[in-house]
């Protein structure tokens, strides 16, 4: 009874952080056990918080081979961690709930609001009935694309389980891959495959749009004029992200490739890098210039309310109008007919400065303590805060000290920086006066 009491009084914010931490712990528990590993010993307590937090907080950071080190047992809690995680802990909570019969409670509910990014309490469980059927369609149809590639390359009951392991996966732009070292690791062995491209970046799209973006456009359908301000927003953001740096990643990268290889190859890195972390390139083979694109893009991530991580497009994008505004001389930040309301834009640099802060910091760090290339290691670190997986092969090789701050980075992608501020501050608390103004010389 204290602990419900103490659960009550707990605020929404701090719900969902603490939802996360359960299931870490959980997900720990379970793949310390012996039937989790392949050689049946059980994985040390190091290598299962890491996969748990990776899992959970679909990021796809690995410090062991998912095919080989773990076996059915073990993929399949990696799976469902991946498949919870994407969803939320919250939404799958009250999920159980209806599915018992039993009436959602306005705690709940304004629980669910909170971690889906929701802009009104009202419709909250249509809206949870909706991301439930829309996540078991798009993950069911890409399983069944899948499934002929890899019943062709690996039978009949393996190549079932890889299809659907990697369907959700990439719709929850976790990461994880049952392939191994085959090809080159990843999806690498993939590359010039249109129908493996096509689903899987489908996939990862589908999911980074964000359910309360996919509920606006098939409510509307082709009417774009009565899509919401924040859809339009995410639709553009979204295009833009994928094409620009797909034609950068086309032209400057994959010399030697043949064009048709090197089209499918830049437009998934293209989509992957932004929240997912497959890969059907070697990463290692890229430029200077192509892994600092990479960096800026794992740190934009998705949208709002999405199984993505990242400071979220929206952030992006009010960023950007508030430094064209102000070069213009503008009083207000405006952008398609609109007015941003001031307290997004103070969100908007809140969030960037804390995502620029622990990225920077933990990379110098790990540079300095473990001794390696600040690139690498903003690599790392901006795939860790963005919830992306990609890496360069730095992960397993760090110190568990600095494996242990990525952790810390993959929880805080997942939860959100919002999150995190509102759950340690009530906003109740905030003092409601207003003191005398200070002026200030900017520039």
């Amino acid at each position: 009874m204290n602990i419900l009491h103490g659960l009550r009084r707990l605020s929404s914010f701090q719900l969902i952080v603490l939802s996360f931490l359960l299931l870490i712990a959980m997900g720990t528990m379970l793949l310390m056990t012996p039937l989790a590993t392949s050689d049946g010993r059980g994985a040390s307590f190091l290598s299962a918080s890491f996969t748990a937090v990776s899992a959970s907080c679909v990021t796809g950071l690995t410090v062991e081979d998912t095919a080989s080190y773990w076996s059915f047992f073990g993929q399949l809690v990696i799976l469902i961690l991946i498949q919870i995680g994407g969803l939320g802990v919250v939404t799958m909570a009250v999920a159980v709930t209806m599915a018992s019969g039993q009436r959602v409670g306005l705690m709940q509910r304004h629980t669910m609001q909170e971690a889906l990014s929701a802009q009104q309490l009202g419709g909250i469980v249509r809206l949870l009935r909706f991301i439930l059927k829309f996540t078991i369609g798009v993950e069911f149809l890409g399983a069944c694309l899948l499934a002929p590639v890899f019943v062709r390359d690996y039978g009949w009951q393996h190549g079932i389980w890889m299809a659907f392991f990697h369907a959700i996966s990439a719709f929850c732009n976790a990461g994880f891959d049952l392939l191994g070292s085959r090809g080159g690791g990843s999806l690498m062995a993939y590359a010039a495959d249109p129908l493996v491209n096509l689903t899987i970046m489908g996939l990862i799209v589908a999911g980074g749009l964000g359910f309360l973006t996919w509920a606006d456009v098939i409510t509307h359908r082709h009417h774009v004029s009565r899509w919401t301000f924040q859809t339009r927003i995410i639709m553009i953001m979204t295009a833009v992200l994928i094409f620009l740096p797909a034609l950068f990643f086309f032209t400057q990268e994959l010399a030697g490739t043949d064009a048709f290889t090197r089209f499918w190859q830049a437009l998934f890195q293209s989509v992957t890098t932004r929240t997912a972390g497959f890969n059907t390139m070697n990463i290692e083979d890229l430029s200077e210039a192509g892994r600092c694109l990479m960096v800026l893009l794992m740190l934009t991530g998705g949208a709002p309310g999405s199984t993505a991580g990242g400071i979220k497009v929206t952030t992006a994008f009010t960023l950007l109008m508030a430094m064209i505004s102000a070069l213009k001389m503008k009083r207000d930040v405006e952008c398609l007919s609109r007015r941003m309301p001031m307290e997004a834009l103070q969100h908007a640099l809140a969030i960037f400065m804390m995502y620029l802060f622990l990225f920077m910091g933990i990379s110098i760090f790990i540079s300095v303590f473990d001794h390696a290339a600040m690139i690498d290691c903003m690599l790392e670190t901006s795939s860790a805060i963005g919830t992306v997986g990609l890496s360069i092969g730095l992960t397993e090789k760090l110190s568990p000290l600095s494996q242990g701050l990525l952790m810390f980075l993959m929880y805080f992608g997942r939860v959100g920086a919002l999150t995190m501020i509102y759950a340690l501050h009530s906003r109740k608390s905030a003092a409601r006066r207003r003191l005398p103004e200070g002026k200030i010389t900017i520039g």
